[in-house]
């Protein structure tokens, strides 16, 4: 699994995250490329996976297609520069998830996933900017990057159905990034990447970051959703309007507390943001597996081995909020579960992990059990295999 080579994370929380770009060169203790162009390429021909083609053209013009795509799609593509872009592929590749590990300094729910791209000399995707930190590794071949100034929704762009490209972009730094080297973009800076020769794969470790409207829309939705057609606005003490076209102060101070009292319950935003946070990001793969885990399949690993070991679904999120010392609420997947005492310190456990294992009097544990049994069933971890 890959680490960041003398990376102090305090530092770069401090002067860089969501603050201004940093480049990182030789980021990695010893960088291996996880994916092969031909591999990309295969999961860009899945129905389950999304990818897309960006070619381009001419002067300020790309091309955009959807995939999947044909086998034989890459080898009709001709001489223009052209970048294939496949989405989560975190979630198929476990080498690739293993890419997340050195910048989980950041909380997992921040986390949107690992987009991985290959470019042909030439290829990339335009200037543009992102509303989402991410992390720009390098791993196969190389890409200058230009940097611009930070931009906003009043920016120019191009006339583009598909491509949010700027009109206007000027560098104000360049580089050009080797293998396991890294570039981190903030939210909205403007950036460039083109490839320099053939065989160019870029990961990038991308940071979701919901929306004021986002949030509000969704929590409003799970509200609406939640209400009684019974609960209504009522005034019981109502007084003789002096003037019937008049609204009162206290009529209101009646409905804003109508509105207000039902968004603004803590404890149920808190259930909801949880599972609203670690919903799948793909719900057309389903991870269960064939046949449900026993209490006895486990008693029987247990007994057999001693311990248990466990391994996450890359695919999962898995996140979790303290209730009390020995409580926390458990989300994955969208789900919540409520946990104590030792089910509580398993919990924070996996969270704290892409792997955990439990001895056989760990398992005896009733809530343990009941715990581990519905995470396997649900598909977001399975025992791992011992070979």
């Amino acid at each position: 699994m890959p680490s960041l080579r003398d990376f102090d994370a305090a530092a770069f929380l401090r002067d860089h995250w969501q603050k201004r770009p940093l480049l990182i060169r030789r980021a990695f203790d010893d960088w291996t490329n996880p994916l092969a162009p031909d591999e990309l390429a295969g999961l860009a021909c899945e129905p389950e996976v999304d990818s897309r083609i960006v070619r381009h053209t001419g002067p300020q013009e790309w091309q955009l297609e959807s995939g999947p795509f044909a086998p034989g799609r890459f080898g009709e593509l001709g001489d223009s520069p052209w970048t294939l872009l496949v989405q989560a592929v975190d979630h198929h590749v476990p080498e690739v998830a293993n890419l997340i590990e050195p910048f989980r300094f950041v909380p997992d729910w921040r986390i949107d996933d690992v987009m991985v791209s290959y470019a042909a000399d030439g290829g990339g995707v335009g200037p543009h900017f992102d509303q989402y930190d991410v992390f720009l590794i390098q791993g196969l071949g190389r890409r200058r990057w230009r940097v611009g100034p930070k931009c906003d929704e009043a920016s120019p762009l191009l006339p583009h159905d598909g491509l949010r490209l700027l009109a206007g972009f000027e560098a104000t730094d360049e580089w050009v990034l080797e293998p396991g080297d890294i570039l981190y973009v903030p939210p909205g800076f403007a950036h460039d990447g083109i490839a320099v020769g053939d065989d160019c794969i870029t990961y990038s470790v991308g940071f979701r970051a919901p929306s004021r409207g986002d949030l509000v829309s969704a929590w409003a939705d799970h509200v609406l959703d939640t209400l009684d057609e019974d609960d209504r606005y009522a005034d019981p003490g109502l007084c003789p309007a002096a003037n019937p076209g008049e609204i009162t102060p206290d009529a209101l101070a009646r409905a804003r507390d109508l509105v207000l009292g039902a968004l603004g319950d803590q404890q149920a935003f808190v259930a909801w943001f949880g599972r609203h946070v670690t919903e799948p990001k793909d719900e057309r793969i389903d991870w269960s597996p064939e046949e449900p885990l026993s209490a006895d399949d486990l008693g029987e690993l247990a007994h057999a081995a001693g311990t248990v070991r466990f391994e996450r679904n890359p695919a999962s999120r898995f996140s979790f909020v303290r209730e009390a010392s020995d409580a926390v609420i458990l989300f994955v997947d969208g789900a919540s579960f409520a946990c104590s005492g030792a089910a509580a310190s398993l919990a924070q456990h996996i969270c704290a992990g892409r792997n955990f294992a439990l001895a056989a009097d760990a398992l005896a544990d009733a809530d343990v059990m009941r715990l581990v049994i519905d995470l396997a069933d649900r598909g977001c971890i399975a025992p791992a295999d011992e070979d």
